[in-house]
Order: C-alpha cells, then structure tokens, then sequence
C-alpha cells in the first residue's frame, strides 16, 4: 500500500471542496439550491478584456512558453495600476512578480522563507489557506485575535505578550476576509513598525480594496512598508476574472527574488491571452469601479435584508465581497445553524466557524448572487 506523506495528517480538505459536494448531491436530488457561500464573482470582464484575449487567441507567437516574470507590459501595467490607484511608486522590473493567482503566493512566499519549526502570525479569523500552508511547509501557527469590538484589528498589547523569538512571517489581510473590516493607514503603520521592531515579514493580502471601499489602501503606502512588507492582490475580485487566476506579489527585490526562485520551479508561465487580458483589465478606468459596486451596492442592501430575517445582526462597516453577521442569542453552533437553512430552505451560508475560533457565533453571506436570487432566499422565509 502507497501511503501518504505524513505533512497530509496536518490539513484537511478545503471546506468548500468537500461541502459542494454535499451541495451539488442535493441538486442531483432536484434542490433548487441558492449558493450564497462562495466569494467567486458571477459578473463578466470587461468588454476590453474579452476582445484583447480574442486577438491574442490570433497571435502565433502567443502559445509558447512565457517568462516566469511574465510580459514586461504587465508588470508595467501592474506598476501603473498601483501608482494611480494608491499613490504607490513600485519598480516594474524588480518589484513585481506576476502570479497564478494570488493563493499560488501564499505557498510560493512560505517556501521562501519558512523553515520547519519557524512559527507564523495567522489572523483569527482569517483566510483558512494561511494555516493550511503553515502547515504543509511544516511551520507552526500562532493565532492573534480579531474581535469585533477591536474593530477586527489586532490587539498590539496582546501581540507584544506574545513570543516572537520564533515568527518569521505575519499575515494580514485589509480590506479583511472574512469580515470586511476596513482598516486605516494608522492600522498600517502600526504593523509595519512592529514588524520592524521584531524583524518579521509582513504580508498584507489585499484583493477586495475595489470592492464597495471609497477609500482603497496598500500597505505599501506607509513609508519603510519595502523594508519589511509584500502585498498580495488579485484580479479575480475587481474585474470579475477569478479563473483566469491572475494575481501579483509586490516588495522589495531581494524579497521578491527570493519568492521569484520558488516559483520558477513550480510553473512554466501565464498564457499568453490571459496577459493581455489582464493588461486591459488594469488599464480599466474609474467608471468600471462605479458600474460594479452599483450591482453590490444593491445586493448589499439585499443581502442585508436577509441576515436581518435570520435575527442576525448585520457588521454594517463591512467592505468588501460579503456580508458578516452575527447569530442571534442562544444559537450556539454556527455550521449547525447553516445546515438548518441549507436542508430546510436550500440555501447554502459560510459559518464564521471555517475562518477560526473567532468566527463562532457569525455567519457570511456572499454578494456574488444576482439581486432576484438574493429576493428568492428572502422570500423561502
């Protein structure tokens, strides 16, 4: 018998993976399931992007092999993106590295820089990859605590109490997922001289900055941020191009290099089109911002609607691609609470539970669900 390798014993299968499953089982049964658990965008590209996909389809010298840093005119367009979006002067030579979606980063930057042993700072709660990864790499995860009446920031007095002699890599992520907490540039520049203070590698992950924020932030935006700080961010959530699985790491260019020789023994380039595709998604302009986040504005308010039929109490200062909400009193089991609706009224919710012991007591709804499906889940009740 072949067994596994023992790093296996440390994860589990994504939740989403295995409880689609159980989704998809119910509409084989003729459930007329509603999905509101998911973060992946049901809105298009833009008209741009289709067409410059199209034309390099066309292209002959288009289906080779490309540069492991991909086309010097993405980089560029990514550079630019930054400078008019945040204000954020970046190098598009040697401090930007293209990636296969912004997850493929998270495992690409701990293969970098994490040795067995080394421990890393994961929010909770937070993006369940950070842990999932920690773990594969044979690191150790230390939690820090988001509370709701901290805003969902960290509690610096609490890190400090922390020891730090062993952390290696902090991760972040402003807007935050899976609440919507904002952030500040104040919050920032908290992290970035903590980060300094006990030399430790920042990681900001940012891919809903776009998304129903008025104000859009990087960290990079906060002076000395290089010296210590990547941000990961990504197209999927912004211009609707979740699987074409383009994302980008930027920082410094040690630190980039040292990312950039994981990754160029993991894959053989972006295709082609899917660069120029996303050259024209960068080059989109401000009206593109404000045509989707009419669409989630009023699912927002939909959604909102909902949560409020469920008893739940709506986190209001939320940004972002979902909905957090918080369970009424006495209910004690967020995942029991989502099975309940998902078997009695077909519809399928995240559990706070999946993100970490914080997330007990909440529930997520996504916004990727057009309003009349939004308006049928309202109505089931």
């Amino acid at each position: 018998m072949i067994t596994t390798a023992k790093r296996l014993d440390t994860v589990e299968e994504y939740y989403f993976s295995s409880k689609l499953r159980e989704v998809r089982q119910l509409m084989s049964e003729g459930k007329s399931i509603i999905n509101m658990g998911i973060g992946s965008p049901d809105l298009s590209p833009s008209k741009a992007v289709i067409e410059a996909v199209a034309a390099a389809i066309q292209d002959e010298n288009g289906h080779g092999y490309q540069s492991y840093q991909g086309l010097p005119e993405m980089r560029q367009a990514m550079a630019d993106f930054y400078k008019d979006q945040f204000g954020v002067e970046v190098n598009a030579n040697n401090e930007i590295l293209p990636l296969m979606g912004s997850k493929e980063g998270i495992m690409h930057i701990s293969l970098a820089f994490l040795n067995e042993g080394d421990h890393v700072l994961i929010p909770n709660p937070g993006y369940p990859t950070y842990t999932s990864v920690t773990n594969l790499v044979q690191a150790v995860p230390v939690y820090y605590d988001l509370k709701e009446e901290n805003g969902w920031e960290p509690d610096f007095e609490a890190l400090e109490k922390l020891d730090l002699s062993k952390v290696k890599i902090m991760w972040l992520g402003y807007p935050h997922m899976p609440t919507g907490a904002r952030g500040s540039l104040a919050l920032f520049e908290k992290l970035v001289a903590f980060a300094k203070k006990h030399n430790i590698l920042l990681i900001n992950d940012n891919p809903y900055s776009f998304v129903l924020n008025d104000n859009p932030m990087s960290l990079l935006q906060v002076e000395g941020a290089k010296d210590v700080a990547l941000e990961l961010n990504s197209l999927s959530k912004t211009f609707n191009m979740a699987g074409w699985r383009v994302g980008m790491v930027l920082g410094n260019p040690e630190i980039i290099d040292a990312v950039l020789k994981v990754k160029s023994n993991m894959d053989s380039g972006m295709y082609y089109g899917i660069q120029k595709g996303a050259i024209a998604a960068l080059k989109c302009d401000k009206s593109w911002f404000e045509d989707q986040n009419k669409i989630y504005r009023r699912r927002r308010e939909l959604t909102e609607k909902l949560a409020e039929k469920l008893n739940c109490k709506v986190y209001k200062e939320g940004v972002g691609l979902f909905v957090w909400a918080k369970l009424p009193e006495g209910i004690e089991s967020a995942e029991k609470f989502i099975d309940e609706i998902l078997y009695e009224k077909h519809i399928f919710i995240t559990p706070g539970t999946i993100f970490g012991s914080n997330g007990e007591g909440y529930i997520r709804f996504s916004l990727c669900v057009k309003e009349e499906k939004v308006q049928e889940a309202i109505d089931r009740f």
